[in-house]
């Protein structure tokens, strides 16, 4: 197995990664993740997943990197990470009764010949109509404000939906693993 590095400081990401029980070193990678005005979603977290794990390559010139990035998509309008919780009460409203699309990005490095695997690995998740008291006490609860969407599917969050949509449910909280798997195993990696 080769050396490798999660481009990541997600707390999230490596507790998915945690799950396939393999040696790996986490790294922050430090890009600009501001948006290209022309770029749609999906270039958006595939440029942001591929320059994440293209960060790293100098440091790291023998390993598999991964870079993985998202985004959420409501009513045609991106959203991402409310920071407060007047914004996560405002993304709530605004997603009661409707369809969430996230949307993953996933590279996959090979810092030794350069090969690079990218994709982008869609999850939706349909919200209950949720009252202003859900609402409220949900995010009181949880105080979900670095995730993008506004809640933690993994914790309390999944009271708040009516239904899940999606290939890999590791895709919603940040790294799709099945599809992980299939890029590793592209680069000679195998997991079981």
């Amino acid at each position: 197995m080769s050396r490798l590095i999660l481009a990541s400081s997600s707390p999230f990401r490596k507790a998915i990664l945690d799950k396939l029980n393999i040696v790996y070193e986490a790294v922050s990678p430090d890009i600009d993740e501001t948006r290209f005005d022309s770029e749609t979603p999906q270039q958006y977290v595939a440029r942001l997943a591929r320059e994440k794990a293209e960060a790293l390559q100098t440091d790291y010139p023998d390993a598999l990197i991964i870079g993985s990035d998202q985004t959420a998509i409501i009513n045609g309008k991106t959203i991402g990470k409310p920071g407060s919780f007047d914004n996560a009460c405002q993304q709530l409203r605004d997603a009661s009764g409707k369809k969430i699309t996230f949307l993953t990005g996933l590279s996959l490095l090979n810092s030794q010949t350069g090969s690079c695997e990218t994709d982008v690995v869609p999850f939706h998740v349909y919200f209950r109509h949720l009252t202003p008291t859900m609402i409220e006490h949900y995010l009181k609860a949880e105080q979900p404000y670095n995730c993008a969407g506004s809640f933690k599917s993994e914790g309390l969050g999944i009271a708040l939906f009516e239904k899940l949509e999606g290939d890999d449910p590791n895709t919603l909280i940040g790294l799709p693993l099945i599809r992980l798997i299939r890029m590793l195993e592209n680069q000679g990696t195998i997991i079981i």
